[in-house]
């Protein structure tokens, strides 16, 4: 049961706050922090939409499933986009901790690329962009 609502539109605010952090990490060419903290970023803002139609977010990374199986719960503007959100996260999700730790085979720094940066950022920027206008507060 969410009890403290307010938690919604502080989650997508951080989110947004985020994006302009994400900017920040693309001009110093960090590319694997930009897919990782941009993960983050959709995270924060969709599970602060869960929380605004009265949905716990689970403690999970990627709550792409919670939003195709509460789909009932949302406005019907906002169900036109939950397969895209629920792919942003998805996509996102894969990259996580490679893109933070990196593997014995794998260096982030040098796996990613400047594309795959621009690929995540856009997506960080659509989710919340898509969040922000059914969260009371934000």
């Amino acid at each position: 049961m969410v009890r403290n609502r307010s938690l919604a539109a502080d989650y997508v605010h951080r989110a947004a706050v985020r994006l302009k952090a994400l900017e920040v990490l693309f001009d110093a060419g960090s590319w694997a922090d930009v897919v990782r903290e941009s993960q983050e970023t959709v995270e924060l803002a969709l599970k602060g939409l869960l929380r605004e139609y009265g949905i716990e977010p689970p403690r999970i990374h990627d709550v792409s499933e919670i939003l195709l199986a509460e789909r009932n719960r949302f406005p019907r503007e906002l169900q036109l986009h939950l397969e895209e959100l629920a792919g942003i996260s998805r996509s996102l999700r894969r990259d996580r901790e490679l893109a933070f730790y990196g593997a014995e085979d794998l260096t982030p720094g040098g796996f990613y690329r400047r594309e795959d940066a621009v690929h995540a950022m856009e997506a960080a920027r659509r989710a919340v962009g898509l969040t922000e206008p059914f969260v009371d507060g934000c």
